[in-house]
């Protein structure tokens, strides 16, 4: 039975939960697994007490999961009207499922990111890459794991693309259009950050496509191919990237007020070192190889960030109790 230390676990795709469940364990937390999918909400009955992690995928519908992402909005305005501390709650989920979204946040804070432009429609789409010069992306508004991100040198190109019959826009048929920045070198750079922490920053090459996910399950030999296929056989190094770069501290205060708790941020950078933002990834994943190098523990991290915030509860309700 869970009491106000529990730790529920929302979410989606059970290949992504091992090295989160080590680490909990290792901090000496009990859990709870709530797989979002089907289910029913009762606005009136109260969410069982604790605290609860939401790792819910923008990618859940790759597998068979349509209803999942609506479903987490629904249940993380349940929990937060009925007053539980959700980690990524619902002010970071309207980042996680909207690139879109990411870009007016980010340019918010200062950080430069391509030209963007979301679309609904194939007409809407090619008017669109028509006021774009150079090579351009297109890419689904709700994403996840790159899947879907295709690289154009013409319009006339991507007029072919969307009339295949394989063509496919989306879960929510919203398209995004975004300038291509040629990197400087074929890799791009993720920032991971957890709480108000720097933990690493990795490079990902791009030689072999977009398809750039970290996670263990997502790497070759696979641990679940038919989960996350891409081939991950080397494609990341560690990053010289500091905690005190200035890109990584614009990123840490976006976190700080707009409700992230931990976030995979990603970058490019071009051949006149201008850096491009253009992915926030609130579900974040870590490869466990990457970690042992820099020795960090990214799920242990999350975990002592859900340690802190129990401590922190339990000192204002002592202090609440004081002072009655």
């Amino acid at each position: 039975m869970s009491d106000s230390r529990t730790v529920h676990i929302l979410f989606e795709n059970e290949a992504w939960l091992p090295p989160l469940l080590e680490g909990l364990a290792a901090e000496g937390l009990s859990h709870e697994l709530h797989h979002v999918h089907h289910g029913l909400l009762e606005a009136t009955k109260a969410p069982a007490p604790g605290i609860y992690l939401n790792r819910m995928s923008p990618s859940s519908h790759t597998r068979g999961h349509l209803e999942s992402v609506d479903l987490m909005g629904e249940t993380l305005a349940w929990l937060e009207g009925h007053g539980r501390r959700v980690i990524n709650g619902s002010r970071a989920f309207a980042l996680e499922v909207s690139k879109f979204r990411q870009d007016l946040v980010l340019q918010r804070y200062g950080i430069r990111t391509p030209r963007t432009v979301m679309t609904v429609g194939k007409d809407q789409l090619l008017a669109a890459a028509r006021t774009f010069t150079g090579r351009f992306i297109t890419k689904h508004n709700q994403g996840g794991k790159g899947l879907g991100i295709q690289l154009f040198d013409s319009v006339e190109q991507l007029e072919d693309h969307v009339n295949a019959p394989d063509y496919d826009a989306g879960p929510k048929g919203q398209m995004l259009i975004q300038q291509y920045i040629e990197p400087a070198e074929s890799f791009i750079t993720r920032v991971e950050l957890v709480g108000d922490r720097f933990l690493f920053a990795m490079r990902s090459a791009t030689s072999g496509g977009f398809e750039l996910c970290p996670a263990d399950a997502c790497q070759i030999p696979a641990a679940a191919p038919d989960v996350c296929p891409a081939d991950g056989g080397a494609k990341f190094q560690v990053s010289p990237l500091t905690a005190d770069d200035s890109l990584v501290q614009s990123y840490l205060r976006l976190m700080k007020h707009e409700g992230l708790d931990l976030a995979g941020i990603e970058f490019v950078e071009d051949a006149e070192g201008n850096r491009y933002t253009y992915d926030i990834n609130g579900t974040t994943n870590y490869n466990s190889a990457l970690g042992r190098e820099v020795g960090v523990d990214g799920m242990l991290e999350v975990a002592r960030l859900i340690t802190r915030e129990l401590k922190s509860s339990g000192s204002a309700g002592a202090m609440r109790r004081a002072a009655i």
